[in-house]
């Protein structure tokens, strides 16, 4: 028997135990669309996920950050194809299992108690920070029974599960067995030692069950073609290549069922009221649920998915989740897109530590855009990274309240642009071609930079979305916002006058090209900042139907074509775009000038 890796079988492989799977050579789609079927507007349908969190504690910031991720991915894709049939978005809480049970006997609340409860603080914080999701799940939910118990079946038909003693080391934190090399000991509080995890510290506990099994083993190969045959299939490259290396390593066929003495809060094996269903089977399955599985429905939206996930559940979601998936005749899903953890002052967040942040409290300190900007402009998927206090304020003040908030403040000021309208771009200030001299002509090379730079950075927005590169987008864009300062400050608008007949038309030319800037950072920061951007967008006088990706035109008078802005009055005053938090640098300041 082997320790904590399987078993010993109670029965014989079904005629059909999966030698089909052998010869799986790359995802197989429902349709002719590269990404699945395709929408009425001619592009892919895009279905994105969060995990379903686990309602044993109230939500912390990371569980904000995997939501915020996926929210942004989903908002950049509607600017680029408009229309709701076109992109789904789904999140929602995992309801089932060991942990959940303990935690609602440890609170004496029945576990639907306490599942509704925690449940709708999600609900609440994602509503209050403008998770823009499309599904709501609930694993207790009678749409996801049926679907789970339907997949079972399906595994069940093909010959997939069979009974067998199932041995080895149970973490009920993280709902799964552990191999005997990823077990240590640590001292107990009774002066003897205790069985923990390796890699979270949780206490572990032996266990020998007669349990359903999945015939995991079968589908090592298969899962490596599929990793092979697409590099980006998990993404950043580190976890793709962490998988690949679990592979490389033995695949123990997976137990899939607990008895129901030992675990009663869960969907039933169906047939079998002694087993419950294993909590990932349950919890994975909910991706399937939201597209309508088991209905014909969902096979226009699967595989066209993008999973987000934390760096904790990368082997349940990359290994066990395509392999049942197979085992059903489905593909993987098309992308999984991995994030590290947040850590609190250098620290592991940890309610013994007491320093588990409260999301809700950050949403209320920085503003919903000032917290959902610092997440995704700080966060980096490829490692763990640090939130404290200080480091959010000096980030937001100084790019959002002083670079991008003060660029507009200096824009549509009354002194400076007393009509409040889109000036007139001159070409004769600032011609097409860099290197022109005349009389007009103030257009310098670091113009052209800052041209160049404005132009192409809608593409290479979207390149940075596209490799799951969110903060590299944001930077881009507060480059630019540099840039845009750089130039304005460069040029002194105050300095010039409207009378002028010298100065005036430059003076329109500076404004004109600082607002277009401004006006493609307003469009490229909706996905992240949806409130902040909309103000500055309205504050521009851009309307609701030219905020999208395709309707962007930078400065089209430089490239001899017209600007339906020009001329155009601007929105009315919205006070300040972004508030600084720092309030004692505007007293330092202010008693400086005086």
């Amino acid at each position: 028997m082997l320790r904590a890796s399987v078993l010993r079988l109670l029965g014989r492989p079904g005629a059909s135990g999966g030698a089909w799977l052998l010869e799986y050579s790359g995802p197989r789609h429902y349709s002719s669309g590269p990404l699945g079927a395709r929408d009425d507007a001619g592009g892919a349908r895009a279905f994105f996920t969060t995990p379903i969190f686990y309602v044993n504690a109230a939500p912390h910031i990371g569980h904000l950050y995997s939501a915020l991720l996926a929210d942004a991915l989903c908002r950049h894709r509607r600017l680029r194809v408009p229309g709701a049939a076109a992109t789904r978005f789904s999140t929602g809480t995992d309801e089932h299992g060991l942990k959940i049970q303990q935690a609602a006997a440890a609170a004496g609340l029945a576990p639907t108690e306490l599942c509704d409860r925690v449940s709708a603080q999600f609900q609440q914080l994602f509503r209050e920070a403008g998770i823009s999701s499309t599904d709501f799940i609930r694993t207790t939910e009678a749409r996801h029974r049926i679907a789970v118990q339907h997949f079972w079946g399906l595994l069940e038909a093909r010959g997939l599960l069979y009974k067998g003693i199932y041995e080895g080391w149970y973490c009920a934190s993280e709902e799964c067995f552990l191999p005997e090399a990823k077990v240590t000991r640590q001292p107990s509080s009774s002066g003897g030692s205790c069985p923990v995890s390796l890699e979270s510290g949780h206490p572990v506990s032996w266990t020998k069950e007669e349990n359903y099994i999945f015939r995991l083993s079968q589908f090592r190969e298969p899962l490596q073609r599929w990793l092979r045959g697409d590099p980006q299939a998990v993404t950043p490259e580190p976890f793709h290549r962490a998988v690949l290396q679990w592979l490389e390593e033995e695949l123990p066929d997976l137990s899939v069922s607990r008895k129901s003495s030992h675990l009663h809060w869960g969907i039933p094996v169906p047939g079998d009221d002694s087993q419950t269903i294993y909590v990932w089977l349950d919890a994975l399955v909910n991706y399937l649920t939201v597209i309508g599985y088991p209905n014909a429905e969902f096979k226009s939206w699967w595989p066209t998915t993008s999973h987000i996930i934390g760096k904790d559940i990368l082997k349940f979601h990359a290994i066990y989740w395509p392999a049942l998936l197979l085992g059903a005749g489905m593909s993987p899903p098309h992308r999984i897109y991995v994030h590290s953890h947040w850590t609190v002052c250098g620290q592991k967040m940890s309610k013994s530590l007491g320093n588990v942040v409260d999301p809700r409290t950050c949403l209320d300190r920085y503003t919903v855009d000032g917290f959902r900007y610092f997440l995704l402009r700080q966060g980096v998927p490829n490692w763990d990274c640090d939130y404290y206090d200080e480091k959010v304020v000096k980030l937001l003040d100084s790019e959002l309240a002083d670079a991008l908030g003060g660029l507009l403040n200096r824009c549509t000021a009354q002194r400076i642009n007393p009509s409040g309208t889109y000036p007139v771009f001159c070409t004769a200030c600032f011609p097409s071609e860099a290197g022109l001299v005349g009389p007009s002509v103030r257009a310098q090379a670091e113009d052209y930079a800052l041209v160049n730079a404005v132009a192409t950075l809608p593409r290479q927005v979207a390149e940075h979305y596209e490799n799951f590169q969110i903060y590299k987008a944001l930077e881009a864009v507060s480059s630019c916002v540099r840039q845009t300062n750089g130039f304005v400050q460069r040029h002194a608008p105050w300095k010039l006058s409207w009378e002028s007949p010298v100065d005036a038309p430059w003076l329109g030319t500076v404004l004109h090209v600082a607002l277009e800037c401004l006006r493609v950072f307003g469009t490229l920061l909706q996905p992240v900042t949806p409130s902040l951007a909309d103000k500055l967008l309205s504050r521009l006088g851009v309307s609701a139907t030219e905020r999208g990706l395709g309707e962007l035109c930078f400065l089209p008078r430089f490239y001899g074509h017209p600007c339906p802005f020009e001329g155009r009055k601007l929105g009315p005053e919205t006070g300040l775009l972004f508030p600084r938090l720092d309030q004692s640098r505007v007293w330092l300041v202010k008693a400086h000038r005086t």
